[in-house]
């Protein structure tokens, strides 16, 4: 008993140490720390339980060397967790690694020389491999592809199997073969951590390795198959030979009272899953005094089950339940950030888009660790309810004569209150999944709906000599101001502040000769996702998704951009958040430049999420475009993203004849610096975004003041509100949009729009849907609809 207890104790301790050694050499952080004991603590227990199935059960010399092998894996575990945060020392990393590997040589041919070969020991090999190969492909995948990570999920796959199936239990013959496999697929990997050869080359060998691993288990689990009749018949034998199994003894008062309380645990966590509040982020204790249908149909029928049909059924409904929570767990976080519950069809594409977003925001390290405990928390979403039913059927199985009568009284129970009209008779779980199925059928029809939209089009086949006749020889700038919404000039802590700039550019600009006149849209988007607002102004139609953006910007509807080149205006974008090729700006809109971070000549430093200031954007885009001489009138599309969250830097207005290529923001400070974030100090985020707006419409009247002629026309407006966390729950979906030129001819033409004078919309001016900009701006400034 000793033996049994001392091995994982004794591993346990061995590894505690090495962790404690590698904190104290080269450092090791939170996420080092946990993973190696919550390793640990996992290792010595699974030991433990395997120790403690039978009195032959012992660990022998072949045994201790599995367990040094088993300390080295969780050390290289811990690092390689810690390679998310920090730099890993690589060098230390593949030496456990590889010390580890040459003792698993060792280990096997001590068990052979010394006759002690066990299936204890020979169990124990198996799960250090498979747990040093799983740690070594979580960081090889970063490098190489996600689809590394199959190597080390591989064993827990087969596990997972033999859980489920019984005929995958039975025991394989001995194979050199899975042995040569099963080595390669560590070595392969140590190979890659190392980082020593060629990334073409690397890929094919882990390739290779991956190949050979499943054409392995796929034999293994054919071979399984194939013999599932005799195994069972061998049971079968073995059960009529065994002789009557003594009673299993009474089990002590502390076990017991563990074995109920975990019950419990699991019958309350089900119980608050199904209940779980959706689409909100605030709820109260009473939100769970509801009394789920599906728990009791789950009970009921877990405790008329077989064994084997039960715990089908567990997993199943586990894995739905965890899935269901993970759903309202992002329809919070979209409501938070976009208005919206999740779109399954639409907003899983986001995924690339938000990893990428966030890396730029808090830097790659830390998104790599928030990506990875994202990835955690789903895996033990789907895991846990499973776990957690399966204990809960598993006792409802075991006390089906208290069990079925308790689950159709509260069934009883439910009818009544469902009939009263109480919000307590829940089903709040099955009506998910009904709306969920709803959503996807909703969003595949809304593909068809936008395909019969995109050809009904009054200005598709206007001739360019029809179009725009009304801005002949002037240059247009259509600047979108990121997340410049109602909340901004009305209604808020910050608006006094916002309108203050605003009426100021207003006299600032009528003492220059320029007018304004302001009012409202509706935009397509909440709280992010520009580009949704951008193609639905440019184009006619109103675009929400990512899937409706991708289709339409396949197609050849008339945009903006389009009708102005047709009409003989240059076009061009600036997206100075934008840092590789965009297909669209020229398949789709037709720019005939594109201006991104990489070619507008930047050399300052970055501003937060912003990777430079919207005072040299414009800047920019008036030395690039707008000074040069013997042109063509421009037309362009400007994104200013100065006041895009988390608002960390918000820059300060310089001489326009200081900006030269932005290494002067080196040396300027900051008009404001805060660590205030999206979710972090909403009251504090709240003010950085105020003044953020402030800074854009500051520089937007100072660059219109400084560079603006007779002949320019600029169109500024929103593109979306700020997240709930600025704007509020329920807040409507405008933007402010502003039309500023010096001609008086140009706002004679949008004079029967009815837009407030000014910079600043009053909150009786018209709201239009973003989407009928296109057709109202075409139409006021002389273009014919096509005839025929």
């Amino acid at each position: 008993m000793r033996e049994r207890q001392g091995g994982p104790a004794a591993g346990l301790i061995a590894q505690v140490l090495l962790l404690a050694v590698l904190a104290a050499t080269v450092g090791l952080g939170v996420a080092g720390w946990a993973v190696g004991l919550a390793c640990a603590a996992t290792m010595a227990a699974i030991l433990a339980r395997g120790l403690a199935r039978g009195r032959e059960n012992r660990l022998e010399p072949a045994s201790w060397v599995t367990l040094v092998r088993a300390t080295l894996s969780v050390g290289v575990a811990a690092l390689v967790a810690d390679s998310f945060a920090r730099d890993t020392p690589v060098a230390l990393l593949v030496a456990l690694a590889a010390i580890a590997l040459a003792l698993d040589l060792i280990d096997g041919w001590l068990a052979r020389r010394t006759g002690t070969a066990s299936e204890l020991g020979a169990r124990f090999d198996g799960e250090v491999d498979a747990f040093l190969i799983l740690a070594l492909s979580v960081y090889a995948a970063p490098t190489y592809g996600t689809w590394v990570l199959a190597i080390g999920a591989a064993r827990y796959v087969f596990l997972a199997g033999e859980w489920l199936l019984p005929w995958m239990r039975a025991p394989l013959p001995p194979r050199h073969w899975r042995k040569v496999v099963a080595a390669a697929q560590g070595v392969v990997l140590t190979i890659a951590a190392a980082d020593v050869l060629p990334r073409a080359l690397m890929q094919a060998l882990l390739l290779a390795a991956l190949v050979a691993l499943v054409v392995s288990v796929g034999e293994c689990v054919s071979w399984l198959w194939r013999q599932r009749h005799a195994t069972r018949a061998k049971a079968a034998e073995r059960a009529i030979a065994r002789p009557e199994p003594e009673p299993a003894p009474e089990r002590g008062p502390v076990r017991k009272g563990l074995a109920v309380a975990l019950t419990v645990v699991a019958l309350l966590f089900v119980w608050g899953a199904l209940v779980l509040p959706d689409q909100t982020i605030v709820f109260g204790v009473g939100e769970f005094v509801r009394l789920p249908l599906e728990i009791l149909v789950v009970v009921a029928v877990g405790a008329l089950l077989p064994k084997a049909p039960r715990r089908v059924l567990a997993v199943v409904a586990g894995v739905v339940l965890g899935a269901l929570v993970f759903v309202r767990v992002l329809d919070v976080g979209f409501i938070t950030a976009f208005d919206r519950p999740f779109d399954p069809v639409s907003d899983s594409s986001y995924v690339g888009i938000g990893i990428e977003t966030l890396r730029d925001g808090v830097g790659r390290a830390s998104a790599n660790i928030l990506v990875v405990a994202i990835a955690a928390l789903l895996i033990a979403l789907l895991c846990v309810p499973a776990l957690a039913l399966l204990r809960l059927t598993r006792a409802a199985a075991d006390h089906r004569n208290w069990a079925l009568p308790a689950a159709g009284a509260l069934a009883v129970l439910w009818v009544a209150l469902r009939v009263a009209g109480a919000p307590a008779a829940s089903t709040g779980a099955s009506a998910l999944v009904v709306r969920e199925v709803q959503s996807v059928q909703s969003g595949l029809r809304a593909h068809d709906i936008l395909a019969r939209a995109i050809p009904r089009d009054r200005f598709r086949a206007t001739p360019g000599d029809k179009l725009l006749t009304g801005l002949r020889g002037k240059d247009v700038l259509l600047l979108f101001v990121e997340s410049y919404g109602r909340v901004a000039v009305q209604n808020s802590s910050f608006s006094p502040g916002v309108n203050t700039v605003l009426d100021k550019g207003t006299a600032q600009l009528k003492a220059d000769g320029f007018a304004s006149r302001t009012g409202f849209l509706s935009s397509s988007t909440f709280g992010g996702l520009s580009w949704l607002a951008h193609i639905t102004t440019q184009s006619g139609i109103r675009i929400g998704t990512q899937r409706g953006y991708n289709q339409l910007a396949k197609s050849d509807r008339l945009t903006l951009s389009v009708a102005f080149k047709r009409a003989g205006w240059r076009t061009v974008s600036e997206d100075p958040a934008n840092k590789r090729h965009w297909k669209e700006g020229t398949s789709f809109y037709h720019f005939d430049k594109v201006y991104d971070r990489r070619n507008v000549g930047y050399r300052g430093p970055e501003f937060g999420l912003p990777p430079m200031p919207d005072q040299y954007v414009l800047e920019a885009m008036q030395r690039l475009e707008l000074a040069k001489r013997d042109r063509r009138p421009v037309f362009a599309e400007v994104d200013l993203i100065s006041s895009h969250a988390p608002w960390t830097k918000i820059p300060r207005l310089i001489p326009w004849n200081k900006v030269g290529d932005g290494s002067v923001f080196h040396h300027v400070p900051l008009e404001e610096s805060t660590t205030a974030k999206l979710f972090g100090d909403e009251t504090r985020a709240r003010s950085a975004y105020g003044h953020s707006i402030e800074y854009t419409m500051s520089t937007i009247t100072s660059f219109v003041r400084r560079y603006a002629t007779d002949k320019t026309v600029v169109v500024l407006l929103g593109d979306h509100q700020p997240a709930t966390t600025v704007s509020g729950q329920g807040a409507s979906h405008d933007v402010p949009i502003s039309v500023i030129a010096r001609d008086p001819k140009v706002i004679k033409q949008i004079a029967g729009w009815h837009w407030q004078d000014g910079l600043r919309p009053s909150p009786e001016s018209p709201v239009w849907p973003m989407e009928a900009f296109r057709d109202r701006f075409l139409t006021a400034f002389g273009s014919t609809p096509a005839t025929g």
